[in-house]
């Protein structure tokens, strides 16, 4: 289909793709496809008030009526999967596959959230005080603001609304300005679904604001935001965190990821290799799990250089609407000049790159060969994150030099390791192992499932998103005592009788 057959079978109309400021670009051929209407940044203290005036009645709904919504709304996802995986395509440059993926995942998180929303399990503590008891409970917040990046444009804001709406909470969305009209398309399907649930659902619970900057700054600092969620680069979450810090509400930050993989002398090679040519060339290397170093025991890195080689000379790259695309454009010209200029300090560093030429793909889209960097050490340009299908590879001898080296970056959010050896495998994941938020046995760092909780510390930013018990990031805990004694003894055995 064309880029407007896309969108009209999205059900976007003419009067939302023209007229506006925002210019939108498709990735696969640069063609601008819309110019969309930006919303005020003045305007942001009427969205917060709409919110704020959701959240008092949508709080009051018990938390199983709240999961109803979220229960239609992956049922609309189900009904538009191709739709809205499409959109994903044009506006992401994702290939088919992993168009329909990040869909699916949004349907899997409203599944977990529909079965969450009978589940926001509070503990009852036993009390030092006779015929006392003390329980834990938890309550809604607030308005969430929740900010997200072009590369995963519908997965993560569905990680967090989904979320967010079974713990009571209002969503104000404010897409990638790259990534706005697979917020519009989404916008629609939950509609139908709001359409679906009935007067319970309140006005203003999920809202969206499209811009840049300007308009994220507003939703940042606005008092009455009680959690930003946001999702993008350490530098954006440098500016976000304090922000939000200084008026002491609540921040869930999702930041860069330097990913790596430890390939021990055990390894299946065969497995390796093909976890290593997903996690590092998936999105065209545009993931925040993307893998970006490889740390190989010297007894088999030549081999595994080898395979890698010849595995990377037979990707098909071009348009990723073509079936048998698995590497489509990086995402503008800006990005592959990046990535070029990174390939450039490599060189100059010691490396050896194969790979990382310019690519004739489909005219006006950026496309790049995916890099593989041999490098003597690791240096400041392997330690900082560049968002593109850049592979470094390093060695090492013993298991503790590799782990040194792998944790030796700002970044901590996935890593895995390679081995057949079980001390190997448990002493990687123990405390004196890997340090991020995502540690892996045998499989790629990249491909996360919807269950366990998403995010990595340091500059990452210590942030949780999805699964497990993240959802507690969207509520706020009341630890109560309960008096069913006649008595008031104090806690510690203090006396103070009047």
């Amino acid at each position: 289909m064309t880029h407007a057959e896309v969108l009209k079978a999205a059900g976007l109309d003419q009067a939302q793709l023209t007229g506006g400021t925002l210019p939108i670009h498709s990735p696969i051929d640069g063609a601008e496809v819309a110019r969309v209407s930006e919303t005020p940044a003045s305007d942001m203290e009427a969205i917060v008030a709409r919110a704020q005036a959701a959240y008092l009645k949508w709080r009051a709904l018990p938390a199983p009526r709240r999961g109803e919504l979220v229960r239609l709304l992956g049922e609309e996802l189900r009904a538009a999967k191709d739709e809205l995986g499409a959109v994903v395509t044009l506006e992401a440059g994702k290939i088919i596959s992993e168009g329909l993926g990040e869909v699916q995942e949004m349907i899997d998180i409203c599944d977990f959230a529909t079965g969450l929303s009978r589940q926001l399990y509070g503990v009852t503590i036993a009390s030092e005080r006779p015929g006392h008891r003390m329980m834990e409970t938890w309550h809604p917040m607030g308005p969430c603001g929740v900010i997200t990046a072009f590369n995963f444009p519908v997965a993560v804001w569905s990680w967090n609304t989904a979320i967010a709406l079974v713990c009571g909470n209002p969503v104000i969305w404010k897409p990638s300005e790259k990534s706005a009209l697979t917020a519009m398309t989404c916008m629609k399907i939950l509609g139908r679904a709001l359409d679906r649930f009935g007067d319970d659902a309140p006005e203003g619970l999920v809202q969206l604001v499209i811009g840049g900057a300007e308009q994220g700054a507003a939703l940042v600092e606005h008092p009455g935001v009680a959690i930003v969620s946001a999702t993008g680069s350490t530098a954006m979450g440098r500016k976000v965190g304090p922000k939000v810090a200084e008026r002491f509400g609540r921040c869930i930050l999702e930041l860069g990821g330097n990913n790596a993989m430890i390939v021990a002398p055990s390894a299946d090679l065969d497995m390796a290799v093909r976890a290593i040519v997903f996690s590092a060339v998936g999105t065209c290397g545009q993931r925040c799990t993307s893998l970006r170093r490889v740390i190989a025991h010297d007894s088999i890195r030549a081999e595994l250089m080898d395979r890698l080689k010849k595995a990377y000379a037979t990707l098909p790259i071009g348009d990723p609407r073509e079936p048998g695309t698995l590497v489509g454009p990086i995402v503008d010209g800006a990005a592959r000049d990046r990535m070029l200029a990174a390939l450039d300090t490599a060189r100059v560093d010691g490396g050896t790159v194969h790979g990382g030429e310019v690519v004739e793909g489909v005219a006006g889209g950026a496309y790049v060969s995916p890099a593989i960097v041999e490098m003597p050490a690791q240096t400041d340009i392997v330690r900082t994150e560049t968002f593109a299908p850049i592979l470094y590879v390093m060695g090492y001898e013993a298991l503790e030099e590799a782990i040194a080296m792998q944790n030796g970056v700002p970044q901590g959010l996935s890593a895995c390791i390679f081995t057949l050896d079980l001390r190997e495998a448990e002493y990687y994941l123990s405390a004196a192992g890997a340090d991020c938020g995502i540690v892996n046995v045998n499989i790629g760092p990249s491909g996360a499932e919807i269950g366990g909780a998403f995010g990595g510390e340091k500059e990452t930013g210590g942030g949780r998103e999805s699964g497990s018990d993240a959802w507690k990031g969207y509520m706020r805990r009341a630890t109560n005592t309960i008096n069913y004694s006649a008595e008031l003894p104090l806690a510690q055995g203090v006396k103070f009788d009047i």
